[in-house]
């Protein structure tokens, strides 16, 4: 027995507890923290073609998905010049693409493109979708990570800054699932 009695049983039960509760305000605090450095993130307006996108993204996924044997397709799409920051369209573009390698089953891995509404969707989808349609509504959430990350490190907040940035060059990010393949969609004003 490590106690004598009850009341010292009491007394360290209650400093524990004191001292959870501080830990938990750090935590908020840092979470707090955090979300505030990404709203932080600086993003320019300017332009940039689709073509750069795509030459980006490909010139390193191309290899990347040859060793992984992972079928990797570009569909067909009209150049055009998108609003937006260049740079961190390419992050948002290549968080898609890591998602997709980490959490589809490797057959394949493909870059869709339509237009609507005067935006351009660059989507990426990949066979095997691993989570559950029910979660679907929680993968842009800072933090949130689903059931089918177990395999998997990571922290979270991939697609919540993905979303973060679209939402600042006045675009937008949503996912679905089309028959059995998972779909991240980046919406980008022409």
């Amino acid at each position: 027995i490590l106690y004598a009695d009850d009341e010292q049983l009491i007394g360290i039960a209650e400093s524990i507890d004191t001292k959870a509760d501080e830990i938990g305000g750090f935590v908020t605090q840092m979470v707090k923290a955090s979300g505030e450095d990404f709203l932080n993130i600086e993003v320019r307006k300017d332009g940039f073609y689709l073509s750069q996108l795509i030459k980006k993204t490909t010139a390193y996924y191309e290899d990347k998905l040859k060793l992984l044997r992972t079928q990797f397709q570009v569909g067909a799409y009209k150049d055009c010049m998108l609003k937006g920051d260049f740079d961190r369209s390419v992050e948002v573009v290549q968080n898609m693409m890591e998602n997709a390698v980490k959490y589809g089953d490797g057959r394949s891995i493909s870059l869709e493109f339509a237009e609507e509404d005067g935006c351009v969707l660059v989507t990426v989808k990949n066979s095997g979708n691993t989570l559950p349609e029910t979660e679907l509504l929680y993968i842009f959430d800072s933090f949130w990570r689903g059931s089918n990350t177990k395999r998997c490190s990571g922290s979270g907040l991939g697609l919540y800054i993905c979303r973060s940035l679209m939402q600042r060059m006045d675009g937008d990010i949503f996912a679905q699932v089309q028959e059995g393949d998972m779909c991240v969609t980046a919406v980008f004003r022409k």
